[in-house]
C-alpha cells in the first residue's frame, strides 16, 4: 500500500514516507514533542531517522498526510507481536496533526490507513499509548472503538539503566 486517497476528502492525500521526507518527519516529531511538553527529550536527528526508518534494518514506518498539498500530519508505526493471538500487530508510536489542520478528519484518516495496513498484513490488533492528561486524544480514540487498557502499566528502561542491565 503506497498511497491512499480518501474519497470523501479529495483534498487529503496519505502516503508512505520516503527518504526525502526525513526533515519533515523530524519537524513533526519536534512539533509533537512540543505539544506533549516533552521537547527536552528529543534527541533524534536526520541521520538517526534515516538509518532507523529507511536503512537496511528499518524499525518503523511513517505515513504522511497532506491536505491541499501541504504537510498536515503524520503517523509513525511499527510491527509488534501478540503471543496470545499468535499474530503480528501494529503499534502506533506517534500520531500528530498540525493545529491548523485539526478537525478535518485527518487523524481518523491516518488511523483508517493504518487499519487497512493491519488487515492487509493479517495483524490481530492496532494499539498505542496516549498520555493520561491528553483528554482530546483519549476521547478521539474512544470514538474509533479503542478500549483503554487501564489495568496495564507501561514500563521503560533507558539510558544508564539500560546500559547497566545489559552488563548484568
Amino acid at each position: 500500500m503506497n498511497e491512499y486517497h480518501t474519497n470523501p476528502m479529495p483534498k487529503l492525500k496519505l502516503r508512505i514516507a520516503t527518504t526525502d521526507d526525513v526533515s519533515l518527519i523530524l519537524a513533526f516529531i519536534k512539533a509533537l514533542a512540543e505539544y506533549e511538553k516533552l521537547a527536552h527529550e528529543v534527541t533524534a536527528d536526520r541521520e538517526t531517522l534515516t538509518r532507523s526508518l529507511f536503512g537496511n534494518h528499518k524499525v518503523a514506518e511513517v505515513v504522511i498526510a497532506e491536505y491541499c498539498a501541504e504537510p498536515a500530519g503524520f503517523a509513525v508505526f511499527f510491527q509488534n507481536f501478540s503471543t496470545f493471538l499468535g499474530k503480528p500487530g501494529i503499534y502506533l508510536e506517534d500520531l500528530f496533526v498540525k493545529p491548523e489542520f485539526r478537525g478535518r478528519g485527518i487523524g481518523r484518516a491516518l488511523l483508517s490507513f493504518l487499519a487497512k495496513i493491519a488487515i492487509e498484513r493479517d495483524c490481530g490488533r492496532l494499539e498505542g499509548s496516549v498520555l493520561d492528561w491528553n483528554t482530546p486524544a483519549i476521547c478521539f480514540y474512544k470514538t474509533l472503538g479503542a478500549k483503554l487498557m487501564e489495568e496495564w502499566t507501561v514500563f521503560r528502561i533507558t539510558s544508564d539503566s539500560l546500559t547497566e542491565l545489559s552488563r548484568s
